[in-house]
C-alpha cells in the first residue's frame, strides 16, 4: 500500500515552485524581446526562435522526461531538470549573438522537459492516497501557473526596463539552486528496470523543429518552394517514424493503448488548439504594446498584468467551483469560444490605438476565455488514466500544448510577416500585420469549441476528482 508522506504539502510547495518557474520562463521572455532583438541581430521573423526553441524541445521531449521519471524515478529527473534548467540559463545570460541565445534556450527547454513530468508524477505520489486532497493539490499545483505567468510579465519588464534583458534568465539561476536544496522534501522511489526509446524521443522532436523552422521559412522561400516541400516531407516522414517506431518496439515512449483512454483524444486536440491561439496572442500583443503603441519594457509588462490577474484569479477561484457544477465539456468549449470572441476584438487595433481601449477590454476577455478552458482540458486529459500511466498522460497533455503553441505561432508569424508586420517603423503596416496575426488566432480558437463540443464525451466526474487514479501500490518513502 502507499504511505501517506507527513511531508507532503510542504513537497507540494516545492512542486509548486517549480511549475511557477517553468511557466514563468515563457511570459518573462515576451516582454524582453524587443531589446534582445536590437542586441542580438535577430529580424522581425526570426524572432520568435527565441520562444519556440524553448517550446520546441520542451514539447518534443516531454514524453522522454516523463518516462525517464518512471524508469529512473520522478526525484532524480527532477533534481537533473533543475541543473539542466540553470545550465541553459547561464547559456542564454551570457549570449552575444542570436544563434548562442537560441542553443540557451533549446538548453532550458530540455531542462523544462524534465522538470514538468516528474513534478506531476511527484504530485501524484504524494497526494493519490485520497481524491479530496489530490483535487486541493492540483488547484494549488495549477495555480501556480498564472502565478508564474503573472510575475514573468513584471519582472521581464522591471529587469529589461532598469538592469538588462540578461536578468530575465540570471534570475533563474539562485531560484534554481534553492530549489534543488528544497528537493530533500520530495519522495524518493526506488529506480525500476526498462529501456529509454531515445530513438522515439529524437525522431518526434527533430519532426516537430522541422515542421516549424519549415512553416517559418516559407513566406520567405515561398510555400511552393522544393525546400519548403522537402522539409514538411522530411517532418511528415519523422512524425510517421515515431508512431512505427511506438507501435513496433517493447517499451516505447508512449505507449498507444493510452489513447484508449477516455477522453484523452478530445482534450489533447482542444489543449493543442488552444496553445495554437493563446501563445500567438500573447507574443503579437507584446509586439504590438511595444513597436506600435510605443510602450517601455516595464509599461508593456504591466500592460499585461491585468490580464494575468485576471488568470489567475479564475483559474484559482472559480474554475474549479465551475467545474463541479456543469462539467468540464461546457468550460472547455465555452472558453476556446470566449478566447475567439477577445481575439476578434483585439484583431480591431489601430495604428493609433490606446491601451485603454485597444487593449485593455478584449484582452481580459481572451484571458477570461482561457482561464475557463485551460485546467479543465489538463483535468480532462488525466482523469480517466490509471496511476501506472498518470505521468504519460501528463506529459502527452503538456507536449500537444506546446506542440500547437510552436506550430502556432510559425503559421500566424508567417500570416502576420505577409501582411505587413516585418515593417519595423511602418506603424500602419505593422498594424495590419499583427492584426491578422489575432484573426488567425480567433479562427483557431473557434474551431476548438466547435469541435470539443461535438466530439468531447461530457463527465461531471472530471470536476469532482471521482475519476482520481488508482494506487498502485508502489511504496513511497519520505
Amino acid at each position: 500500500m502507499s504511505t501517506v508522506n507527513p511531508r507532503r504539502w510542504w513537497a507540494l510547495v516545492v512542486l509548486a515552485a517549480a511549475q511557477f518557474m517553468v511557466i514563468m520562463d515563457t511570459s518573462i521572455i515576451g516582454v524582453a524581446l524587443p531589446e534582445m532583438q536590437k542586441d542580438l541581430g535577430f529580424s522581425q521573423s526570426e524572432l520568435q526562435w527565441i520562444f519556440n526553441a524553448y517550446v520546441i524541445v520542451f514539447g518534443g521531449l516531454l514524453l522522454l522526461g516523463g518516462r525517464l521519471s518512471d524508469l529512473v524515478g520522478a526525484r532524480k529527473i527532477f533534481v537533473s531538470g533543475w541543473a539542466v534548467m540553470i545550465a541553459g540559463s547561464v547559456v542564454a545570460a551570457a549570449a552575444q549573438t542570436a544563434w548562442v541565445e537560441i542553443v540557451g534556450r533549446a538548453v532550458q527547454g530540455v531542462g523544462g522537459a524534465l522538470i514538468a513530468p516528474s513534478a506531476m508524477t511527484l504530485l501524484m505520489m504524494l497526494f493519490m492516497h485520497d481524491p479530496r486532497e489530490l483535487g486541493k493539490a492540483m488547484a494549488l499545483y495549477g495555480a501556480a501557473a498564472p502565478a508564474g505567468g503573472t510575475a514573468g510579465v513584471f519582472l521581464g519588464g522591471v529587469f529589461t526596463e532598469w538592469v538588462s534583458w540578461q536578468w530575465v534568465f540570471i534570475i533563474y539561476i539562485p531560484i534554481g539552486l534553492a530549489t534543488l536544496a528544497a528537493t530533500k522534501l520530495l519522495p524518493n522511489v526506488e529506480s525500476r528496470r526498462g529501456s529509454v526509446d531515445v530513438l522515439g524521443a529524437v525522431a518526434v522532436t527533430a519532426g516537430l523543429a522541422l515542421a516549424v523552422f519549415a512553416v517559418v521559412r516559407a513566406p520567405e522561400v515561398g510555400w511552393g518552394a522544393t525546400a519548403t516541400i522537402l522539409e514538411l516531407a522530411g517532418a511528415a516522414v519523422l512524425l510517421v517514424l515515431f508512431f512505427v517506431i511506438q507501435k513496433s518496439i517493447r517499451e516505447p515512449l508512449m505507449p498507444l493503448s493510452v489513447w484508449r483512454v477516455p477522453r484523452l483524444g478530445s482534450a489533447n486536440l482542444a489543449m493543442t488548439l488552444l496553445g495554437a491561439a493563446w501563445i500567438p496572442m500573447w507574443y503579437f500583443l507584446n509586439l504590438y504594446l511595444q513597436q506600435v503603441l510605443g510602450f517601455g519594457a516595464f509599461e508593456s509588462g504591466a500592460a499585461l498584468l491585468p490580464m494575468t490577474v485576471l488568470l489567475m484569479i479564475f483559474m484559482t477561484a472559480i474554475t474549479a467551483r465551475l467545474m463541479m457544477k456543469v462539467g468540464a465539456k461546457p468550460l472547455i468549449a465555452g472558453g476556446l469560444l470566449v478566447l475567439a470572441a477577445g481575439l476578434v476584438w483585439l484583431a480591431a487595433v489601430e495604428p493609433t490605438g490606446t491601451f485603454l481601449v485597444d487593449v485593455l477590454p478584449a484582452s481580459l476577455v481572451a484571458a477570461l476565455g482561457m482561464s475557463l478552458a485551460y485546467i479543465p482540458t489538463m483535468m480532462t486529459a488525466m482523469s480517466g488514466a490509471p496511476q501506472e500511466q498518470a505521468g504519460l498522460a501528463s506529459g502527452i497533455v503538456n507536449t500537444t500544448y506546446n506542440v500547437g503553441s510552436a506550430l502556432g505561432l510559425a503559421a500566424l508569424t508567417a500570416v502576420a510577416m505577409s501582411q505587413g508586420a516585418d515593417q519595423l517603423g511602418n506603424l500602419p503596416k505593422l498594424t495590419d500585420g499583427f492584426s491578422s496575426a489575432f484573426v488567425g488566432a480567433a479562427i483557431i480558437a473557434a474551431v476548438g469549441g466547435v469541435v470539443t463540443l461535438l466530439v468531447m464525451k461530457g463527465d461531471k466526474a472530471v470536476a469532482a476528482g471521482a475519476a482520481a487514479p488508482a494506487p498502485q501500490g508502489e511504496k513511497v518513502a519520505a
